[in-house]
């Protein structure tokens, strides 16, 4: 007997594996649904929520085959859910910045961004200082303390502990204040 919504996912995606195409079809119908309500309630624009609920399913059909029998279906499926909304954010975030690029020469992004025109010189040494670090701890750091991910999305998109991106970004705090001061 089946005991909940996520037994039967479950049971579709193994019968799937072995070549049931009624099971597959029904696995992603009805995640499909349950797909855009996660990423619905995370991201406020629909047309995004869909577009990340579409390569869900996409990953999903793709890797169906890493789907392992003796574990749950549902934290498989979320994982992937928060790995496609990652690359999503990641994605939107870059082209933002790269939209946003200046450098600290150009007198509007002064006039806009500075409000002590005595500090322009400090953004143009934060800058330079950053440039001296290898380039994996710099992206750590950027990732983190700029761009605003988290130490476990880091970790996943990175291959690391989320202890060590921690660690790492901490250390790269302390270094950066030594060569700033």
């Amino acid at each position: 007997m089946i005991n909940s919504q996520t037994d039967q996912w479950q049971e579709w995606a193994i019968s799937a594996q072995k070549g049931d195409k009624v099971a597959y079809t029904k696995l992603l119908k009805e995640i499909s649904a349950y797909t855009k309500n996660v990423v619905s309630k995370r991201i406020s624009n629909n047309e995004a929520a869909e577009d990340i609920a579409q390569e869900v399913l996409i990953s999903v059909h793709k890797s169906l085959n890493t789907y392992s029998a003796d574990r749950p279906f549902k934290p498989w499926l979320s994982a992937i859910i928060n790995f496609r909304r990652s690359d999503y954010l990641r994605a939107y975030y870059n082209k933002r910045q790269d939209k946003m690029t200046t450098t600290v020469d150009n007198p509007e992004f002064i006039k806009e961004n500075v409000t002590e025109l005595s500090n322009a010189g400090e953004l143009k040494d934060i800058e330079a200082a950053l440039e001296t670090l290898p380039e994996k701890q710099r992206q750590i750091f950027e990732m983190i303390k700029i761009e605003g991910y988290t130490a476990q999305e880091v970790a996943n998109e990175m291959q690391m502990k989320e202890s060590a991106v921690k660690v790492s970004a901490h250390r790269t705090m302390k270094k950066l204040q030594g060569i700033l001061k």
